[in-house]
C-alpha cells in the first residue's frame, strides 16, 4: 500500500465505486494530464443527500456532506487514473450548496471536502475553489461539488 491509501486506510475511509452518471455525461474526462471529475451529489447511506442550508441543514452536517462527496469524488479519481498517487495537485474545485437566499456559508461547507483533500494529500491537496449558493441541486441533494485533478504519467 502507498502513501495515499495508507492515509485513506487511515482515516478509515474505504473508496466507492463510481457511480453512474444521472443524465448523459461522462463521470470523468482526461485531456493531458488534467483529469476533469463531473459534480458529484452528496449521498448518505447510497441515497441523496436531500436539504436546503438555511432551511433544514444546518451547516455543520453541510460539511459532512460536503466530505462524503470528496469520498465520491476519490472513488472516480481512482478509477480515471488508477493510483492516487499519480495526483501531483488538486487543482479545482467547484461546489454548489442547496441553499436559502439569506444562508452565506457556502464557503464553510466546502470546507468538508477541501480539509480533506488536504488531509489525505497534503500540499498536493491545496487547490483553488469557488462556492456557489444555489436553488436547487439535482434530486435535491444538498450539496453537488465537482474536481479538477493533475495527474502524472502513468
Amino acid at each position: 500500500m502507498s502513501n495515499v491509501y495508507d492515509r485513506l486506510k487511515s482515516l478509515g475511509i474505504e473508496l466507492p465505486p463510481v457511480a453512474a452518471p444521472a443524465a448523459a455525461y461522462l463521470p470523468f474526462v482526461q485531456t493531458g494530464n488534467l483529469v476533469f471529475l463531473s459534480g458529484h451529489i452528496a449521498k448518505k447511506d447510497g441515497k441523496p443527500w436531500v436539504g436546503q442550508l438555511g432551511k433544514n441543514v444546518d451547516t455543520a452536517t453541510g460539511k459532512l456532506a460536503a466530505r462524503a462527496v470528496a469520498i465520491d469524488l476519490l472513488g472516480t479519481l481512482h478509477a480515471a487514473v488508477g493510483d492516487l498517487n499519480r495526483v501531483t495537485r488538486i487543482v479545482k474545485l467547484m461546489s454548489l450548496v442547496n441553499s436559502t437566499g439569506d444562508f452565506t456559508e457556502q464557503h464553510l461547507v466546502t470546507n468538508g471536502c477541501s480539509e480533506l483533500l488536504a488531509e489525505i494529500f497534503g500540499d498536493k491537496g491545496s487547490h483553488a475553489r469557488a462556492a456557489y449558493g444555489v436553488a436547487q441541486v439535482p434530486l435535491g441533494a444538498c450539496v453537488e461539488i465537482d474536481m479538477i485533478a493533475e495527474v502524472s504519467a502513468a
